[in-house]
């Protein structure tokens, strides 16, 4: 009985099969579906990595200097208000060449307050950090700005101490 019903169904198969060519099609599709599913291996796990760890520092003016964006990392910190922040994600403003290539790696205080870009703008990093004394209140209130400005923006990486 069993083969009886067996014999008919693939008759029934053969029948259909001959009278659509669209069942080709979905058989071949079915197929390949099946082949694929079964050929599937486990996706293999990328392995976990964990971030570059970043320390907070205290730069002086002078450990400050290397990190211009020419250094073999790549790495560009600017000074602010007192904060060093890494701005080497806007390396095509800080970094070598950039219009602001001037402030990394030195305190940019006095230039983001006075909104000027020229070197003048630039202590000497020999020297101690400009206190900004003779800054004027709409002046001290642009460097606040800049300051929240990169605050916002970018990685706070240490703090702006004297020289040794």
């Amino acid at each position: 009985m069993y083969r009886a019903d067996m014999t008919t169904t693939l008759n029934t198969v053969f029948t259909q099969f001959k009278e659509n060519p669209v069942n080709w099609a979905l058989a071949a599709v079915l197929a390949y579906v099946i082949r694929s599913y079964a050929q599937s291996s486990k996706p293999s796990a990328i392995p976990a990595k964990h971030p570059d760890v970043i320390v907070f520092n205290n730069y002086t003016p002078k450990t400050l200097l290397p990190f211009d964006g020419t250094g073999e990392d790549g790495r560009v910190l600017m000074g602010v208000n007192g904060s060093v922040y890494d701005v080497t994600r806007g390396r095509n403003f800080y970094g070598p060449g950039g219009p602001y290539a001037n402030f990394a790696g030195h305190d940019a205080s006095r230039g983001l307050a006075k909104n000027s870009f020229d070197m003048d703008m630039i202590t000497d990093p020999s020297l101690a950090i400009d206190k900004l004394e003779d800054l004027a209140p709409d002046e001290w209130e642009s460097l606040r700005e800049w300051e929240q400005h990169f605050a916002a923006k970018y990685l706070l990486v240490g703090k702006l101490v004297e020289n040794e």
